[in-house]
């Protein structure tokens, strides 16, 4: 009989052999599983994190935020803020008026004017609101809608003189008042360049923008 039959027991139910039943813990199933998803969790954060350190280096970050606030952004073209191309010298209609002691004045300055493609008026002194009063080279006297339109060509012709607008005025004539340091108009070809430049302005220069 062998020393593990225990006392009592014999014939069929004796226990041979050298070995020997073992116990053994259950295993947590359920511990093991929320170990399998830490792990893939924990995986997935440095693959993000990864990513976002690759995107900061690279400069790809920076690019998107520039391009979000180039959308944003409006770059100003054409002639005039109205977008109403401006008027041609033959269109515009000038008064000639001499505001100094010079006689003959204003007529050698109308016929200039009419050389270059302007139509003339009046001719003659200037009223005495500005007769004798004006020191500079002249004024360019019209209507508010003309400020930006008729005076503004005419006064390529004339450098250095100044505009006014008459809120009272309604006609579409506008007036150049010559001025004490008046002494000629602007060279013809420096005018025909400034008029050129003034009806098709330089593009904006790559990078400038208005927010």
């Amino acid at each position: 009989m062998s020393m593990l039959t225990p006392p009592g027991m014999g014939g069929k139910y004796r226990i041979t052999g050298d070995r020997y039943p073992r116990m053994r813990r259950p295993r947590n199933r359920r511990r093991i599983l929320l170990g399998v998803i830490g792990t893939v969790a924990a995986l997935g954060l440095v693959g993000w994190g990864t990513m976002q350190l690759i995107d900061v280096f690279s400069g790809s970050g920076g690019r998107k935020v520039r391009a979000a606030g180039k959308a944003d952004c409006k770059r100003q073209s054409g002639p005039r803020p109205s977008g109403l191309p401006l008027p041609k010298p033959g269109d515009i209609t000038v008064n000639v008026y001499n505001a100094t002691p010079r006689s003959g004045l204003a007529k050698e300055t109308a016929d200039e004017l009419k050389k270059r493609g302007f139509k003339i008026g009046k001719i003659g002194n200037a009223t005495p609101e500005y007769d004798k009063k004006i020191k500079g080279a002249g004024v360019l006297l019209g209507a508010p809608n003309s400020v930006d339109g008729r005076i503004k060509v005419l006064g390529t012709q004339l450098a250095g003189a100044e505009t006014k607008a008459d809120e009272l005025r309604k006609g579409e004539d506008v007036d150049l008042i010559i001025g004490d340091a008046f002494k000629a108009l602007t060279d013809e070809k420096d005018a025909d360049q400034a008029l050129a430049s003034l009806s098709s302005p330089s593009p904006t220069p790559s990078g400038t923008r208005t927010c």
